[in-house]
């Protein structure tokens, strides 16, 4: 008697195709694997650095999570059509991505509503990974294409983890480091001011590109001794609020006109810039020459680099700056060695700080996109008179820069009353280190006493 025999079947899972049929189709899921995550890579690449190039941060991370999204969206549908294996988990990272992404284009939150939201984020983006992680563990082959996603999921682990650190040291820099001074609204935010000393003329101090209030730390108290000395932020700067939009010269010198005028500080004053700071200071002395007793440039920028038509352009943030305010949102800056600084503390931990935050990042994009503005605008100054001048350069940044000797030189014969002065330091050491701050503040104090003597300037 012939006795059927029928082979016990394994009846597939929810969670995916047998191990058979993953065998059958690993070829084609493959190469959908390493298709969607290329396309959802250039898509991000071609949205940020093409369709939303030096857009704000908002928009340059909604941008690069609508381009992944499309990645994901694009493995989950041709993973369903056209394989034997469907990865319909995809479906979840793609709209969760969109939807984010969208949400970010939208509502264009500033950055402290991006701040706040890297409580949340990071916890979210973490767990997605580990979700996804297992759905690729169950759903996927060894020899299906597995190993092509794990890197993706570490790297999104690794964001979570890095967004998380950023988070908390962003917080912990705010709770670390007081504001000296005070803070004025100026139309709508608030500048930073911080004044020491007494006796006039009253001093101001002008950072340079990444540079705030901090940066003048060994300077300010060395001319304190002297007279009354201020340093203040520029918007988007240090302890100073957002501006609406980037601001060129002029708006920076109405900004620092009326904090100055609401913090009760009178003038005609000592103007000092380091580096770009000098194209302000001088943006700011052709704007209000009655302001204007004094003028000192610490190896400040050529401005005359720019061209006439430079002064009226829109400023349009540099597409490869845009992204780094995202980036560093990851935590990426954190990586930057702590000891970079020469001042003392805490303007070195100030310093530190900003410069490896989002905003920091921000600022800096947003400064150089200003910038030929800022020296069309600083070539507006033709003539200073019998103003004192004092035009300090850096002997490195003379011997490193070709040109750079002669437009010190120009910008000395602005006054009839001026001293063109070489120092033995570097163009940062002149804020930074002991030998250069005093370099800088004696040329200060220079300046003071030829203000308040009417004497002229020594040669040095």
């Amino acid at each position: 008697m012939a006795t059927a025999t029928h082979s016990a079947e394994r009846p597939p899972t929810s969670d995916g195709p047998t191990g058979t049929e993953r065998q059958q189709g690993s070829g084609p899921i493959r190469r959908i694997i390493a298709a969607s995550l290329a396309t959802g890579l250039v898509a991000a690449a071609v949205v940020t650095l093409g369709v939303f190039a030096g857009a704000g941060e908002h928009a340059t991370t909604g941008s690069a999570l609508l381009g992944f999204a499309l990645g994901w969206a694009m493995l989950a549908v041709l993973s369903v059509r056209m394989t034997d294996q469907p990865q319909r988990w995809a479906f979840i990272p793609a709209a969760g991505m969109a939807a984010t992404g969208l949400g970010l284009l939208v509502l264009a939150p500033e950055g402290g509503a991006l701040t706040v939201a890297g409580w949340v984020w990071p916890a979210v983006l973490l767990a997605l990974a580990l979700w996804m992680g297992l759905r690729v563990r169950r759903s996927l082959a060894a020899g299906s294409g597995r190993w092509l996603l794990y890197p993706v999921l570490v790297v999104m682990s690794a964001a979570a983890v890095g967004g998380a650190v950023e988070t908390v040291a962003l917080a912990s820099a705010q709770n670390r480091y007081a504001m000296p001074g005070r803070s004025y609204d100026v139309g709508g935010y608030e500048l930073h001011l911080a004044c020491t000393g007494s006796g006039g003329p009253t001093v101001v101090l002008q950072s340079g590109l990444g540079e705030f209030s901090s940066s003048w730390a060994r300077v300010a108290p060395a001319v304190a001794g002297t007279t009354r000395v201020c340093a203040y932020d520029r918007a988007g700067q240090g302890w100073s609020d957002d501006a609406p939009r980037i601001q060129d010269g002029l708006q920076a010198a109405a900004d620092l006109h009326t904090l100055l005028d609401r913090a009760g500080e009178n003038g005609p004053f000592v103007l000092v810039g380091h580096s770009t700071g000098g194209s302000y200071a001088m943006t700011y002395a052709a704007r209000y020459p009655e302001q204007v007793a004094g003028l000192v440039l610490l190896d400040a920028s050529d401005p005359y680099q720019a061209t006439a038509t430079n002064s009226t352009a829109d400023p349009s943030v540099p597409a490869e700056l845009a992204v780094l305010p995202s980036l560093a949102r990851l935590g990426i800056a954190q990586l930057v060695p702590a000891s970079w600084s020469s001042l003392p503390e805490p303007a070195a931990g100030q310093i530190q700080a900003f410069a490896t935050s989002p905003r920091g990042f921000q600022n800096t994009a947003d400064e150089s996109a200003a910038m030929p503005a800022l020296f069309g605008q600083a070539q507006a100054l033709t003539t200073l008179g019998e103003t004192p001048l004092v035009v300090l350069t850096a002997s490195e940044t003379a011997q490193t820069n070709d040109g750079w000797s002669a437009a010190q030189s120009r910008m000395a014969a602005l006054s009839a009353n001026s001293s063109h002065r070489v120092a033995d330091t570097t163009h940062a050491a002149l804020l930074d280190e002991e030998h250069g701050a005093e370099v800088s503040a004696r040329a200060i104090d220079d300046v003071v006493h030829a203000v308040r003597s009417g004497s002229p300037l020594a040669s040095d």
